[in-house]
């Protein structure tokens, strides 16, 4: 506001030291009545020009109408610049003259208005143009990023809510059988879910972090399929500190139990291996019949659009007869 009032202030002092120079000057009057001309034009093409912008923000919003907007707005704009001229230099002949104003001076007025005032308000929109499609572009950029972080929240809490329930089943079960085995399942219980609040305002977290709520992870899925599932980790010390996206690995170990059938005679293996800069998980294939409710390969894409956020690099989703393998990269932090 303040930067404001100093420009209006600036503005003031400058235009009256010109009236004074030209008083001084002693001019013929019709120039005068020129210069009074000039600047009643440019006034009322200034604050005209305001209200249609503010018109047009209203009626064609950029973000939304950006073509139509362009073109409407700028032959309204020198529609409005040519009536101004016109009328205005009409008003100032018939108070301050007693001549009628003439064909001739009215073609010499729309030549000096084209020349003069169409090239000022060329400069004017173009400038306004810039400014607002800059200002919808950071706003779209904004709202995109708003939706990501939202879409990205989502991905990150995410759990499968049957995970919950089959859990709270078996921890009912225990209790009635063993207080001790009880105690320790409620303990990985809260784990996980004390791993998943510490995470959830984190964008990447060290994959030493995601083995600690893995491992409690693993334990409540031991203790719900028992030797019918088999986990093997192996991940190198060289990568244990470099960064994924939180739940990673939770989810592709649940894409893995979701798709297969795990069982007595033939146990669900599954592998989790991290080195160099690529983390793997691959299972045997026992797949389950695919039910009509559940969204084909929900689980993959949660994936990828997780590692989309910050990298380029593709997840790789490799199937044989008798395995299945999702591949994603390690991300270094001077990458992010």
């Amino acid at each position: 506001m303040k930067k404001k009032h100093l420009l209006l202030t600036i503005l003031s002092v400058f235009l009256l030291v010109i009236a004074y120079i030209l008083y001084a000057l002693s001019l013929a009057v019709e120039v005068y009545y020129t210069i009074g001309w000039i600047i009643a034009v440019l006034a009322l093409l200034i604050i005209g020009n305001g209200f249609i912008s503010l018109l047009f923000d209203k009626k064609l919003p950029w973000l939304k109408f950006g073509s139509r907007r362009l073109f409407s707005h700028l032959t309204f704009g020198i529609v409005y610049s040519l009536i101004i001229i016109n009328l205005a230099y009409l008003l100032f002949k018939w108070a301050l003259t007693n001549e009628p104003p003439t064909t001739s001076q009215i073609v010499v007025t729309n030549a000096y208005g084209l020349v003069l005032f169409i090239p000022a308000f060329s400069v004017y929109f173009s400038m306004y143009f810039l400014r607002h499609w800059q200002k919808s572009v950071l706003e779209t950029e904004k709202f995109k990023k708003e939706t990501l972080k939202f879409e990205l929240d989502n991905l990150k809490s995410h759990l499968d809510p049957h995970f919950l329930f089959n859990n709270l089943n078996i921890l009912s079960s225990l209790i009635d059988t063993s207080k001790e085995e009880s105690k320790r399942f409620l303990d990985k219980f809260a784990d996980v879910y004390r791993s998943l609040l510490k995470t959830k305002d984190e964008d990447l977290i060290a994959i030493e972090d995601e083995l600690e709520f893995i491992d409690a992870y693993i334990y409540l899925l031991k203790t719900r399929f028992e030797e019918n599932i088999i986990f093997n980790i192996d991940i190198d010390k060289s990568v244990r500190f470099m960064m994924i996206p939180p739940l990673t690995i939770q989810l592709m170990i649940e894409n893995a139990i979701k798709h297969n059938v795990a069982s007595e005679k033939k146990p669900l293996k599954i592998d989790v291996e991290a080195k160099g800069k690529l983390l793997k998980v691959c299972n045997n294939l026992n797949e389950r019949p695919k039910d009509p409710g559940q969204p084909e390969g929900s689980g993959i894409k949660n994936i990828k659009r997780r590692y989309s956020y910050f990298t380029e690099e593709q997840v790789i989703i490799n199937k044989s007869n008798d395995e299945f393998c999702i591949t994603v990269p390690i991300l270094e932090v001077e990458s992010i």
